[in-house]
């Protein structure tokens, strides 16, 4: 491993903060903490933690011997000082002469003693950092030394890798007992430089940020040369299909089986990431996979990420799916047995009250094919994805110099089911369309735009598809929430196809269509040339059809149902004059979404449609609006609040329609009129 340590780069930042009254010990600590959280080698999504002893003034001005630590929250490779909050080091001192404390009591001491009381919470490690005597202090959980500590003899294999120089921790959960363990471990040789946690990973320490950080370098590197350097047989490859099936013909059975089923037809979905290198390929060939995947997660912190472990499932014989959905639903079901049993087990040991998660996987490893990370929200998959390329890494290691044998899930489970994370867990809620992926046509105009923004602030995912590309990709960008745009011509077939091979490819599947685009042409019905009247079909009918074909199947092969939702309009019911050629395809796509609704209630795909009326947007431009006010003798002002309400209508209102049927998990075969009252093309 590279010891990126810059002087240059080290003294520039120490500038940067004085300027903003950080002193150095700080500044240098952010600068090594920062090149540690850099690699996900050593660090990976909040994992990890440095410290340094040094002073502070509180509010009042006065100076104490203070730690500064990890917060809780903070991403090492990003962290800022406040990410670093001063604790009073006497106080933390003192705790080492308790017995015991409870991890609340233990949460509680660290905030009472911050020197700002807004700062986050202290890292549960903080006693540990405290105890050790030296000034800085880093914390990581390096892959290659889980290859060395996720066996059966790990502390003899740490002996032959460091000799004397590391201090063997044998496995505590963090906290209180392990922070004394540790001092004590240290307290018998006060010469070694760092400390060797079994099952957990590796701390280093230094009188300087450099030292401490040039030791957790040199002890790394020396594990992965160990590693290198193991001559352990590689297992047999398992036989692959003739022909596997893509990632794409699998990704959203996947997602679907992995659902939680709520019964009476909801579920709380995951979005799915895809990864696939030849790392990985070569790793799930291993006939041992199963096994391994069975062991557990090589450092206890991942449970949070992805349970007791990922999920084996076998490789997919193209042409044969429909066989392949079922031995996917096969294996979540096996896995959600023994997590029940895992959690059933456990929790009865004690008289703690615990709410047992949910029991799906959180990655799903594909030989063949690749790795799928789940997670309630894209950054939450993602995440389980970088989690799963890690555990690889650290697997690996392990299988080469001896047998993967990482923490046992009976120690796992007080660290899953820890009563800090069970709160945290606890404040956490869901947005109502947390999980689902929404994809909207038209969506760069204003009606399509204001759906995908409010989708988006309920917790959906969006694909935003418009016949322009960059403002579809800018109307995502203004949605926000990880949402997506892509360019299609939607009475293109293969580009529509394409559009919803790209939400399954970015988030596993569909789960709700807008089907929103249009266009329209005026004239007299009987004058209106064919081919107009035909194109106006393509886009305002066909285009509809072919989008909620796409829909379908993917919801299909999902298995948790969907919504379809049509922009159907005003002129469905209520036809203008000479607006014959949109109102006519509008018709049809009305009754196309009774028709869907008709054909697959039974596989909970609800179809309902909005009618609206008079929306400034791309299609009743102001020049349309002048022409439609003309052709009815009005004012273009009481044109567009020409309605019971007298109040002109919106491409929010609208939006708040789709919402309504997206949440409506009871109502199909509907359709909503968004005019401000229009008895003419009222329904009835």
């Amino acid at each position: 491993m590279k010891n990126l340590w810059n002087d240059a780069e080290a003294e520039k930042l120490v500038a940067h903060y004085a300027e903003k009254g950080v002193g150095r010990d700080l500044a240098l600590r952010v600068y090594t903490t920062r090149l540690l959280g850099g690699d996900p080698r050593l660090v990976l999504h909040g994992g990890g933690n440095t410290s340094v002893k040094t002073k502070a003034t509180d509010l009042i001005g006065d100076e104490w011997d203070v730690l500064c630590v990890k917060g809780s929250g903070w991403d090492m490779g990003v962290i800022e000082p406040q990410g670093l909050p001063a604790v009073k080091l006497g106080a933390l001192l003192k705790a080492r002469k308790l017995e015991k404390l409870s991890d609340e009591d233990m949460v509680a001491l660290q905030r009472v003693n911050l020197l700002d009381p807004s700062s986050p919470n202290p890292s549960v490690e903080t006693l540990l950092h405290a105890f050790l005597p030296h000034k800085f202090v880093d914390h990581t959980h390096s892959t290659a030394v889980l290859g060395l500590v996720d066996q059966d003899d790990s502390e003899e294999i740490c002996r032959k890798v460091y000799g004397d120089t590391f201090g063997f921790v044998p496995y505590i959960m963090p906290g209180f007992d392990l922070a004394k363990a540790a001092a004590e471990v240290f307290e018998r040789d006060t010469s070694v430089i760092g400390l060797i946690l079994d099952k957990h990973g590796i701390f280093t320490f230094g009188d300087d940020a450099r030292q401490a950080y040039t030791r957790m370098i040199d002890a790394v590197t020396k594990a992965e040369e160990f590693i290198a350097a193991g001559r352990q047989p590689r297992p047999a490859a398992i036989a692959l299909p003739a022909k596997v099936a893509a990632a794409a013909e699998i990704a959203s059975t996947i997602r679907g089986a992995v659902a939680v089923d709520k019964g009476e037809g909801r579920f709380d979905r995951m979005i799915s990431d895809f990864r696939v290198s030849e790392t990985i390929l070569d790793f799930l060939a291993s006939s041992k996979l199963g096994e391994l995947a069975g062991r557990g997660v090589s450092t206890p912190d991942l449970s949070i990420r992805i349970k007791t472990g990922p999920m084996a499932l076998p490789a997919p014989e193209a042409g044969k799916l429909g066989d392949y959905r079922n031995v996917v639903k096969e294996h979540v079901a096996a896995f959600a047995k023994d997590y029940r049993a895992y959690f059933e087990t456990n929790d009865a040991l004690d008289d703690v009250k615990r709410t047992m998660l949910d029991q799906m996987p959180r990655l799903s490893l594909v030989p063949g094919v690749g790795m799928f990370g789940h997670g309630r929200t894209l950054k939450d998959a993602k995440i389980a994805s970088d989690v799963g390329e890690m555990w690889i890494e650290a697997v690996k290691g392990a299988e080469a110099i001896g047998d993967f044998r990482p923490l046992s899930k009976a120690d796992l489970f007080p660290l899953e089911y820890w009563s800090l994370e069970q709160a945290k867990l606890a404040s956490s809620k869901p947005k109502p369309l947390t999980g689902q992926v929404m994809l909207v046509t038209g969506g760069a105009g204003a009606i399509g735009a204001a759906t995908a923004k409010l989708f988006a602030d309920y917790g959906a995912h969006v694909v935003v598809v418009d016949l322009d590309a960059d403002k579809a990709a800018e109307a995502a960008k203004k949605a926000g929430n990880a949402s997506i745009g892509v360019g299609a011509d939607i009475t293109d077939p293969a580009q529509v196809r394409t559009a919803f091979d790209r939400a399954v490819a970015v988030y596993g599947g569909v789960d709700i269509l807008v089907s929103n685009a249009g266009a329209a042409w005026e004239g007299r019905i009987g004058e209106i040339d064919d081919a107009l009247l035909r194109k106006s079909f393509e886009l305002n009918f066909f285009a509809h059809q072919t989008a909620a074909q796409n829909a379908v199947r993917v919801m299909l092969e999902q298995g948790t149902g969907g919504a379809l939702l049509f922009n159907t309009s005003k002129q469905a019911v209520n036809p203008g004059p000479k607006f014959g050629a949109y109102g006519l395809p509008k018709a049809a796509t009305l009754f196309l979404s009774r028709q869907y609704a008709l054909d697959y209630g039974a596989d909970g795909i609800r179809s309902n449609a909005v009618n609206a009326d008079r929306i400034r947007s791309g299609l009743l431009t102001d020049a349309m609006i002048a022409s439609r006010s003309g052709a009815r003798g009005l004012s273009e002002k009481d044109y567009m609040s020409g309605n019971l309400l007298g109040q002109e209508v919106t491409a929010h209102d609208v939006a708040q329609a789709f919402l309504h049927h997206a949440l409506a998990d009871r109502t199909t075969a509907d359709v909503t009129t968004v005019d401000g009252g229009n008895i003419a093309a009222a329904l009835r």
